[in-house]
């Protein structure tokens, strides 16, 4: 594992946040809570999909900033939908190109890794193409990127 990870500061639902994010992803888990004297959650370590986690509550006045946003690679349309819609659940908001803001405040961005290469295509016309498309999406739509590509 690397010895970078994030490090997220919550108001005060970093246990419930990282119990959710773990969910989502295949191989994660909550690797380790540190408590407060009341019992409250005050460090989680989690893993998402391999990659290292660490979760605080460190109380107002700290809130999360789309200028920081974690990219997620989802092959399938499936996938794309299954993430959006838990993500944007119970008081997350999309946004555009594929962003969207969870319910605790933290951005994301779910993409298929085709999108990539529609994007860096050398056939003329196609990346043009494609980011016309992806500017009018807020979740991402595959069929209407391959579209576009075809022209």
């Amino acid at each position: 594992m690397s010895s970078i990870h994030p490090f997220l500061w919550f108001e005060s639902e970093a246990e419930q946040a990282a119990t959710f994010y773990v969910s989502l992803f295949p191989n994660s888990s909550i690797d380790s809570v540190s408590r407060l004297p009341d019992g409250g959650a005050f460090v989680v370590s989690f893993t998402l999909d391999g990659s290292r986690f660490e979760a605080m509550n460190a109380g107002s006045g700290h809130p999360f900033s789309d200028a920081v946003s974690f990219y997620i690679q989802a092959p399938t349309q499936e996938r794309i939908d299954e993430l959006w819609d838990a993500l944007t659940a119970d008081g997350g908001k999309p946004n555009r190109c594929g962003w969207l803001t969870d319910r605790w405040g933290l951005s994301w961005q779910v993409a298929p890794p085709r999108l990539g290469e529609l994007m860096t295509s050398t056939q003329p016309g196609v990346s043009q193409r494609v980011t016309a498309a992806l500017m009018t999406m807020e979740k991402i739509d595959i069929a209407q990127l391959e579209a576009a590509a075809a022209g």
